[in-house]
């Protein structure tokens, strides 16, 4: 059985950008999800499924701030290649105390886009703790996962 290796690093151990000139450009997808647990008081302070702070619109907020961060993701993981992002889609939900963030990204590429669809759910994540902190800092970002992956060598669909 062959070893399986990390592929971002070399054969002496060291980081290195995986060569992606060889690999075919196909059409890509990824999506991913973010949870943030909220206390009931702010859970009270949402009006229907948003929220208004001073410094205004959470959801709408997080939305632009995953979508943002989805484009920059080759600046903010080193050894990410950057790619031209087709779409990107965040959907932002409340189901009891948490806020279920899903977001899907489409490329055509030699090299998914995994990092940048979860990136996307990190960062709205972390947009909506920073908004609501004023409230309460028992805020709990959990659960950021990859739900599912196409085009490239192989698929993946969480079960």
């Amino acid at each position: 059985m062959k070893k399986k290796k990390l592929s971002h690093v070399d054969k002496t151990g060291l980081p290195s950008m995986v060569d992606v000139s060889g690999k075919k450009v196909t059409e890509r997808t990824a999506r991913a999800q973010a949870k943030v647990r909220l206390t009931k008081e702010i859970i009270e302070a949402i009006a229907g499924d948003e929220l208004i702070t001073k410094k205004g619109s959470v959801f709408q907020t997080a939305i632009i701030a995953g979508v943002m961060a989805a484009k920059k993701t080759h600046e903010l993981i080193p050894l990410c290649h950057p790619l031209m992002t087709e779409d990107c889609q965040v959907k932002i939900s409340v189901r009891e105390n948490r806020v279920i963030i899903d977001t899907m990204i489409k490329v055509t590429a030699k090299t998914g886009a995994e990092m940048e669809a979860l990136t996307a759910a990190a960062v709205a994540a972390l947009t909506i703790y920073d908004m609501c902190k004023a409230l309460s800092h028992d805020i709990i970002i959990e659960e950021i996962q990859l739900i599912a992956k196409t085009g490239g060598k192989r698929d993946f669909q969480r079960g």
